[in-house]
């Protein structure tokens, strides 16, 4: 089988964003939903709206999110709409909370944990996704990548908690207590009925600066811990993921270890393999630096 092909660049421009897009050759079709995280009040490393603008312009795309299971800015949907005006997404860009309303099931018959996941019902007024990620660790996934968006970061408030409880809806308690790779194999079974939804209709870009061992979703996060790397470019969400953790592993920054050891401590790449054994992507992949 052919590999799958992931380009790299180390310029770290808004410009840069859009040139290694254009690397894929995959046009976009209809109504672009450009999926990112929003950032929680608070939060000092999440990835600026101006830095997202040209791409956003380029494809035409609704930067979409969902309101979160837990407190904070974003857990409903008047102060979501709130905190996207403050952090300067609905002046930039036309925004949509996709469970502003009600949510849409999605069926996983050969899920590993779950069989259904729960998105924002929105979702389905969209022919297309960007899925624009900022690659970083996780207090509970270990990373967030491109398969952390599309799971936890498409699904409603409830499906959260429900890929969080491997399959009921819990309490904000019991998102913290289940089998740490249960959990891990419920986000990859979320993110491939999302993958499912859109077929060839779907693209990714992990962006790897600002890179903290603590994710966007944090109020109070650790200052990043490694130099920014760069940018990479898939049509596979399993090969992006795999390539970024790759290339944390290559650095002889320091801080590497730092990150490394958040990833590994909560089985970060158990995601990756889940997602593959799904049949969503490959960890087979061409990296291709387009600076050279």
């Amino acid at each position: 089988m052919e590999k799958a092909k992931v380009y790299f660049t180390k310029s770290l421009t808004p410009e840069s964003v859009v040139e290694i897009y254009k690397k894929l050759n995959h046009e976009l079709k209809g109504k672009v939903a450009v999926k990112v995280h929003s950032g929680e009040e608070g939060n000092q490393n999440y990835l600026r709206p101006e830095f997202m603008k040209p791409i956003v312009d380029y494809v035409n795309g609704t930067i979409v999110e969902c309101n979160t299971a837990y407190e904070g800015q974003r857990d409903t949907t008047e102060k979501h709409k709130k905190l996207m005006a403050n952090h300067g997404w609905s002046k930039l860009f036309k925004t949509d909370i996709m469970d502003e309303e009600e949510q849409l099931e999605l069926e996983i018959p050969n899920g590993k944990v779950i069989k259904k996941n729960f998105v924002g019902q929105h979702l389905q007024n969209y022919d297309s996704m960007l899925v624009l990620s900022h690659f970083k660790g996780h207090p509970m996934g270990g990373y967030g990548g491109a398969l952390k968006q599309l799971s936890i970061g498409v699904a409603s408030s409830y499906g959260k908690r429900y890929i969080h409880c491997c399959g009921h809806a819990g309490s904000y308690e019991d998102m913290f207590h289940q089998d740490q790779d249960s959990f891990l194999e419920s986000m990859a079974d979320a993110a491939s009925s999302v993958v499912k939804y859109f077929g060839d209709n779907i693209a990714y870009i992990n962006i790897m600066a600002n890179m903290s061992v603590d994710c966007d979703c944090c109020g109070v996060a650790e200052d990043p811990c490694i130099n920014d790397i760069g940018i990479l470019a898939s049509l596979d969400p399993v090969a992006i993921d795999q390539a970024c953790i790759d290339l944390v592993k290559q650095s002889n920054d320091p801080g590497r270890e730092h990150l490394l050891e958040r990833i590994n401590s909560r089985h970060g790449m158990h995601t990756i393999e889940a997602a593959k054994e799904l049949g969503i992507g490959s960890v087979d992949y061409e990296l291709i630096n387009i600076d050279e």
